[in-house]
C-alpha cells in the first residue's frame, strides 16, 4: 500500500480518491457547487504530468511529489477560504514547474486568473532562488537587513494577495517535507522560510502559518534548544490550548454574572519559537516566560477595563511586579492596554490583556500596529511598501468579512512603488529609489565602481547608462581600468543620475581633479549648449557676479566640477538678469514683466494696454531667448528675438514702433521651435527619433529630410513644440544621444 496522508481518502489501489477530496476541499473553503470540474481537472492534469500509467501515487516523506504538495498547499489554502481559481493554481504549480506545459495551455483550460497566479508565484520563486545564492553579507549591510529587501521585493511584486499565499503555502509544503532529507537541505529551507516566509505571513496577519513556520525553521537551525524548550514544555500546544478555551469559558461567566459585555475574548498557546525569542530577548529563564498562555479580553469602555482587571485578579492571584497600566501611561509608540500575569487554573501562569476596541484598533492598525509594537523595526520601511502592505491585509479581512469571491473588486489602486529591489551578479539584493539607473547601481555598489563604469547588463542585455531598473532586474556593471567618468552624468536632463549619493560622489571626484582641466571642460561645455541651443552674446562674467562667484574662471571650474550643472546656468541666465527701471530696451535672456500681459499670452508689454501679441515665425522666440515687439498694421504685436535679423532691420527703419516686451515668471504654453539634426544614415534612425520625441511627450508639427546617398548622411529639419529652454535643451540632449547623431542644434 502506497503511503499517503491517514486524513487523505484514498481508493483501493493507494491512489487519492479525487472525487471525495474535492468534496472536502469545497466544505472546508465552502466553494460553490461549480468548483469541482475545475478542481477535478486540475487534478488530473497535475498527476498525469508527473506520472507514467499504472504508476502508484507516491506518497510523503523521502518521495514527496509535487503532485502531493499540490494537494496539500490546496488543503492549506482552504482553510483561508480561498476562491476555485487559487485552490486550482495551488493543485498545478509545482506540477508545472517541473514539467513541460505552457502559461498559454492553462489560460485555454483553466482561464487567466489561474494562469496569472501561477506566473505570479513563479516570478516570487526566480526571486527567492536567486536570494539563495547571495552570501551573508553585503555592501556592509547584515544578513537580516538583506532579508528584509528580499521581502520588500517579494511584496512589491504582488499585485494580487493570493499570490502571496499561495507563495507561502507552497513554502509551508516545502519545510514540512524536509524532515528526513540531508540537513544541509533542512538548513537552507528553514533559513529562507526563517528570514523571508515566516515574517511575510507574520505582516498579512496569517497567525497560524506564521507560528508553523517559525517553528519549523527554529527547530531545523536551533535543534537543540528546539528540543530543550519541548521537553520543558510539560504538554502539548493541543492541550495548552484546551486550557486556554476552559480559561475563556471560566472568563465569558465571570463577566456575565458582573453585567460586563466582552467584544471578544481569544487567546492562543505560545509556541516554541516565540518561547525562546523572549528567553533571548529578556536574558530570562524559561519559568520566568509568563505569557505561554495568554488570554486577550476586549471591552467597550476604559471604565469596563479596569472592572476586568478587578475581576481577573479576584478569580486568581496576581504575579507580583507583572502588571503594567499602558493606558495611564502609554508606551512611546501610543500602545495601550492593561496586561497582567495570574497563577490561573492547575496553579499554571497565564498572561492576560485587556484593552477597548479603540485601542485594539490603533495598536493593529495605527501607527504602533500590532507587528511593529512586536517587531520593534528600527530602520523604517517606504510609505509604498507599508501601503502594499496594509491593502493585502485589508484585501483578506474584507474576505473574511464578506466571503464570496471579492478578490478581483480589490486589485491596488494608486500604490506606486517608491523603492525598488535589483540583484547583483551574485544575487544580493539592492534597493534604490525609483527610476535608478545603471550609474546609480555602480555608485551604489561603491564609488570605485561607479567611476570605472564603462557600461551595464540587465539581465544579460547590455543597455544604456541611462537605462530606468525596475525591481527584480539583474544589474552587472562593466569596468574599465582607469577611472573616467564623464560630465554628461551631471546633466539632469540625460538622465544618468537620479539619487543624491551618485551625484555627490561623482562631484567629489571631478573636484579632486586639475583645476585647469575642469576649467576648460566647463568652458566647452557652456559654449557647446548654448550654441546648440542658438544662444548667442552671453556675458559671462556677468553670469559669474550674479551667481556670487568671484571669476570667470571660477564659473568654469564650478561647470567642470559638475557643483553647477548647465541646466542650472540657463536657468540661472534667464532668472537672475532682469531689467531695472528706466533700462533700455531688453537685454537680458529673460526679465520680469512689469506692467501689462497680453491677454492669452506669456508675454508682458511695457507701458501700454492689453495688446495682442503673437509669436513671430522667421525666429519662433520660446521662453528664455531675449525678445523685442514690434507694433504691427491690424495683428497686434509681433515678438521677435532681439537677434533676429528681420527685427533689427525693422527697428532701424520704423523705431516708434519698436516696444519693450518680456516674458512670464511662468509661461504655460507650448512653442514651435526648428530644430536640425546631421546624422550618418542607418536603418531605423527616424523611428527612434520620432520614438525618443514621444517618450518624452514632445510634439513634433513639421518633419523635413534630405539624404546624400554618397557621403550616407542625413539632414533633418524638426518643428517641435517645447516651454522653455529647459524642454529644448532635454530634447536636444537626447538626441544628440542616439547612435549615428553627429550634429543637433536649434535652427538660428
Amino acid at each position: 500500500m502506497v503511503k499517503v496522508r491517514q486524513d487523505r481518502p484514498v481508493d483501493a489501489e493507494g491512489h487519492v480518491d479525487i472525487p471525495s477530496w474535492i468534496k472536502r476541499i469545497e466544505e472546508i473553503a465552502h466553494l460553490p457547487a461549480d468548483a469541482a470540474p475545475m478542481l477535478t481537472h486540475a487534478c488530473e492534469v497535475a498527476r498525469d504530468l508527473e506520472f507514467v500509467p499504472g504508476d502508484k501515487l507516491v506518497g510523503w516523506g523521502e518521495s514527496y511529489s509535487s503532485y502531493s504538495a499540490g494537494l496539500e498547499m490546496a488543503e492549506i489554502l482552504a482553510g483561508l477560504q480561498l476562491d476555485k481559481d487559487t485552490l486550482a493554481a495551488a493543485i498545478l504549480y509545482r506540477s508545472l514547474r517541473e514539467n513541460k506545459y505552457s502559461p498559454q495551455a492553462v489560460e485555454k483550460n483553466f482561464g487567466a486568473t489561474t494562469a496569472k497566479l501561477i506566473e505570479g508565484v513563479r516570478r516570487m520563486a526566480a526571486i527567492s532562488n536567486l536570494s539563495n545564492h547571495s552570501g551573508d553579507k553585503v555592501l556592509g549591510q547584515p544578513s537580516m537587513e538583506q532579508s528584509d529587501n528580499v521581502r520588500k521585493m517579494l511584496v512589491g511584486m504582488v499585485d494580487d494577495v493570493r499570490v502571496a499565499l499561495i507563495k507561502l503555502a507552497e513554502r509551508t509544503c516545502a519545510i514540512r517535507a524536509v524532515k528526513k532529507s540531508p540537513i544541509e537541505k533542512r538548513q537552507r529551507i528553514a533559513r529562507e522560510v526563517s528570514e523571508i516566509y515566516a515574517p511575510l505571513a507574520h505582516r498579512l496577519g496569517i497567525g497560524h502559518i506564521k507560528w508553523e513556520l517559525e517553528d519549523l525553521s527554529f527547530r531545523y537551525l536551533q535543534p537543540y534548544d528546539y528540543k530543550y524548550i519541548a521537553k520543558l514544555l510539560d504538554e502539548r500546544r493541543l492541550d495548552r490550548q484546551t486550557y486556554i478555551e476552559g480559561v475563556i469559558a471560566m472568563l465569558k461567566n465571570a463577566l456575565a454574572d458582573e453585567n460586563i459585555k466582552a467584544l471578544d475574548i481569544n487567546g492562543r498557546a505560545k509556541h516554541i519559537y516565540s518561547i525562546w525569542r523572549k528567553m533571548k530577548r529578556k536574558g530570562i529563564g524559561f519559568s520566568e516566560v509568563y505569557d505561554i498562555r495568554a488570554v486577550r479580553i476586549m471591552v467597550e469602555s476604559e471604565q469596563d477595563c479596569y472592572r476586568v482587571l478587578g475581576i481577573v485578579h479576584s478569580l486568581w492571584r496576581n504575579i507580583p511586579n507583572e502588571f503594567d497600566d499602558y493606558i495611564a501611561n502609554p508606551k512611546e509608540n501610543g500602545y495601550r492596554s492593561l496586561h497582567t500575569a495570574v497563577k490561573g487554573p492547575a496553579n499554571r501562569v497565564l498572561e492576560i490583556q485587556i484593552r477597548t476596541r479603540d485601542m485594539h484598533e490603533e495598536a493593529e492598525y495605527g501607527v504602533c500596529a500590532h507587528w511593529r509594537y512586536k517587531k520593534s523595526d528600527k530602520d523604517g520601511v517606504s510609505n509604498s511598501y507599508e501601503q502594499k502592505i496594509e491593502w493585502l491585509r485589508q484585501v483578506l479581512e474584507w474576505h473574511e468579512e464578506i466571503g464570496g469571491n471579492p478578490w478581483d473588486d480589490h486589485l491596488p489602486r494608486g500604490i506606486e512603488q517608491d523603492r525598488i529591489y535589483v540583484f547583483t551578479p551574485e544575487g544580493h539584493v539592492v534597493d534604490l529609489p525609483e527610476n535608478a539607473t545603471p550609474v546609480d547601481f555602480a555608485f551604489r555598489i561603491h564609488s570605485d565602481v561607479g567611476i570605472r563604469c564603462k557600461g551595464s547588463k540587465v539581465n544579460g542585455r547590455i543597455v544604456p547608462l541611462n537605462y530606468s531598473l525596475h525591481t527584480a532586474d539583474q544589474v552587472e556593471i562593466i569596468t574599465g581600468n582607469r577611472e573616467s567618468p564623464s560630465r554628461d552624468w551631471l546633466i539632469p536632463s540625460l538622465g544618468y543620475i537620479t539619487t543624491a549619493r551618485a551625484r555627490s560622489r561623482l562631484q567629489t571626484w571631478f573636484r579632486q581633479q586639475d583645476r585647469e582641466q575642469n576649467i576648460a571642460d566647463g568652458r566647452a561645455l557652456l559654449d557647446h549648449e548654448f550654441l546648440r541651443l542658438a544662444v548667442e552674446n552671453i556675458d559671462y562674467e556677468a553670469l559669474a557676479k550674479k551667481l556670487k562667484l568671484r571669476t570667470l574662471d571660477d564659473l568654469y571650474a564650478a561647470v567642470g566640477t559638475g557643483d553647477l550643472s548647465v541646466d542650472r546656468i540657463i536657468h540661472a541666465a534667464q532668472r537672475l538678469f532682469k531689467p531695472e527701471k528706466n533700462d533700455e530696451p531688453v537685454t537680458s535672456l529673460v526679465g520680469r514683466a512689469s506692467t501689462n500681459q497680453a491677454d492669452g499670452s506669456d508675454v508682458y508689454i511695457d507701458g501700454v494696454g492689453n495688446l495682442m501679441s503673437h509669436i513671430a515665425q522667421c525666429c519662433k522666440p520660446i521662453p528664455g531667448d531675449r525678445i523685442t515687439g514690434y507694433i504691427t498694421l491690424g495683428r497686434g504685436v509681433s515678438i521677435h528675438r532681439q537677434d533676429c535679423s528681420n527685427i533689427l532691420q525693422l527697428a532701424a527703419d520704423e523705431p516708434n514702433r519698436i516696444i519693450k516686451v518680456d516674458w512670464a515668471d511662468k509661461p504655460e504654453q507650448k512653442y514651435s521651435v526648428d530644430i536640425i539634426i546631421e546624422a550618418f544614415d542607418r536603418h531605423g534612425l527616424l523611428r527612434d527619433i520620432t520614438t525618443l520625441l514621444d517618450k518624452e511627450r514632445t510634439n513634433v508639427s513639421a518633419m523635413q529630410t534630405l539624404s546624400n546617398k554618397q557621403k550616407n548622411t542625413v539632414d533633418m529639419s524638426l518643428r517641435v513644440e517645447v516651454a522653455s529652454y529647459t524642454d529644448l535643451s532635454r530634447v536636444l540632449a537626447r538626441i544628440s544621444r542616439l547612435p549615428n547623431i553627429s550634429h543637433v542644434r536649434r535652427k538660428n
